[in-house]
């Protein structure tokens, strides 16, 4: 009797003998580019650094793309929305030291956002580790510690032979839902040292499929056939799951009103009328989800920004389906079922019996009324109009990534992603900078379509050395930079809470001159000709930036 696991592929005779007779003039660091490419690696990301040569040495003798930023949390950033938009591993190549750390803020937004982003460090000579201070430039006591609390999992290879494995490991750990970064790090002399291994073909790095609990999802779907108020909260879960289509039709089935988080944006269609948008930082929101007797959570942990800052109190049965295990109630007494949103929302959909009820959708727009009459009575017509122009610029399956600036906290609740994956911010870390890098790895992954960045002028100078990447790699990428002189929500925090700002005021260069400077067209607009000059820069070929001199203010919040 034969065995599934006594089964052993045997090489074919071209594959013993290219086995046996590896070509010459290779090193470690091609045993690092072989594995990528044999895991399904097309694109990486990084920026080299004296122990990491060896790593980027080999790159010119694979069939990998790299794109080099000029920063490594910009790279970082780049892998982040490479990952979110492809849902494939972002490898992404650094040094040692400051390099490597360089990146953290980055993978914490990519823990944040479940993006799978695959960090190879190097690391100072064998010779050098063990904690002790050997003087390497560098050097670091523990360098895996400074990742260990950010990351989903660290792998080390401290021989060639382990390199393959290692690596294999991370990138399974980085596609296992819920998605996430993780870091392999190897010594200078490992990626050095010239190799005799054979050249690493293909490998199996499959990840494991998180499925929901059958008695669970009995449960589950027995409260909602039974319910008489039941409604739906969609988070990123269901976009990075590619379960869209299964919300729509569960929530169809159930008659059930759906709101997205900020992270979900896309996840349902905006203007269908179960639809309750985003606007999950108004009260009127809140009471709605609050009056619920059941409550789908799907794909969200009803963090800070998704419970309009804690101020969520659910009164009826929550059901909560999460991939991240951590995260099953870990606000709110629920039934918890661990599972990827995709595989929960297709058992929920096979067991729920249909229902009817002809006021939700009178609900929703009863709802989504209270809302806009809250924003009307605040005078934000700018705001609104800056947003919807910038709507109607936007082709609508072209992706957006949103810095953390005013006018990205407006698009969180009031812009229309008209597709699922295609709105992506820093609101799981929330960290200055994300949205021009971020674009271009966007761009990387797909230059046949336009990308839109969005950043105030603070967020702006975290990324203007990258304005040099998009002209060397002529990525279609346009940059809105909205310039009202400062870190302008900041601005406003701190006059709400103490009457005046401080640090927040800011000498800034010419945008517009500063980006022609490096080959890149840019025009100052205004409010009332931004949807044509924003238009005309995306379509466009190659990288462009729009300035928009404007001080937008925030709608007043509900949960103070």
């Amino acid at each position: 009797m034969t065995h599934d696991h006594d089964l052993v592929l045997r090489p074919t005779t071209a594959q013993t003998a290219a086995a046996l007779n590896p070509p010459p003039g290779r090193n470690g660091g091609d045993l690092v580019v072989e594995t990528l490419a044999g895991l399904g690696a097309t694109t990486v990301f990084g920026l080299p650094g004296q122990h990491a040569l060896g790593m980027f040495d080999a790159l010119r003798r694979s069939q990998l793309e790299y794109v080099g930023l000029r920063v490594e949390n910009n790279a970082g950033f780049a892998a982040d929305a490479y990952g979110r938009l492809t849902g494939e591993v972002a490898p992404l190549l650094l040094s040692t030291g400051p390099g490597a750390l360089m990146s953290l803020a980055a993978l914490q937004e990519s823990a944040a956002a479940s993006a799978p982003v695959l960090a190879i460090g190097s690391q100072i000579p064998s010779a050098g580790l063990g904690g002790g201070r050997h003087g390497y430039l560098h050097e670091l006591r523990d360098q895996q510690a400074s990742f260990r609390g950010v990351v989903k999992s660290v792998h080390t290879a401290r021989t060639q032979s382990q390199i393959p494995s290692a690596i294999a490991a991370a990138w399974e750990s980085a596609l296992t839902a819920p998605h996430g970064p993780v870091w392999v790090e190897i010594p200078q002399d490992v990626l050095l040292a010239q190799t005799t291994l054979p050249v690493v073909t293909a490998m199996d790095a499959t990840p494991h499929d998180v499925v929901p609990r059958p008695e669970l999802t009995a449960v589950a779907a027995d409260l909602l056939s039974r319910a008489s108020r039941p409604a739906i909260i969609a988070g990123g879960g269901v976009v990075r799951s590619d379960a869209s289509g299964k919300l729509l039709a569960l929530a169809e089935k159930l008659d059930a009103p759906v709101v997205t988080t900020f992270g979900g944006k896309g996840a349902f269609p905006w203007e269908h009328p179960l639809s309750l948008q985003s606007w999950l930082e108004d009260r009127h929101t809140t009471d709605f989800l609050e009056s619920a007797d059941v409550l789908l959570v799907v794909g969200s942990g009803l963090g800070e920004l998704s419970s309009n800052y804690h101020t969520f109190a659910p009164r009826g049965r929550v059901i909560q389906i999460e991939a991240d295990a951590g995260k099953l109630e870990s606000n709110h007494p629920a039934l918890g079922i661990h599972a990827d949103a995709r595989l929960a929302l297709s058992a929920l959909l096979e067991t729920v019996e249909e229902r009817e009820d002809e006021t939700a959708a009178q609900t929703v727009r009863t709802v989504l009324g209270n809302v806009r009459q809250r924003i009307a009575s605040q005078d934000l017509t700018l705001e609104q109009q800056v947003l919807a122009s910038v709507r109607e610029a936007l082709p609508d399956d072209a992706p957006s990534f949103w810095d953390m600036t005013i006018l990205a906290y407006w698009a969180w609740s009031a812009f229309d992603a008209r597709h699922p994956n295609t709105m992506h911010s820093a609101q799981g870390a929330g960290g200055l900078g994300y949205g021009y890098p971020a674009a271009l790895g966007a761009a990387a992954a797909d230059r046949s379509r336009p990308v839109l960045a969005v950043s105030g002028d603070g967020g702006a100078m975290y990324s203007i050395a990258e304005l040099a990447t998009a002209r060397q790699y002529d990525l279609p990428v346009t940059w809105l930079i909205v310039d009202d002189g400062g870190y302008g929500i900041l601005r406003e925090y701190m006059k709400d809470a103490f009457g005046e700002a401080t640090a927040t005021e800011l000498s800034r260069p010419d945008f517009v001159a500063l980006a022609e400077s490096f080959g890149v067209p840019a025009v100052r607009t205004t409010p009332e000709s931004l949807t044509e000059d924003l238009g005309k820069a995306l379509t466009e070929p190659g990288p462009s930036v729009v300035v928009l001199p404007a001080v937008l203010r925030m709608f007043a919040p509900t949960h103070a």
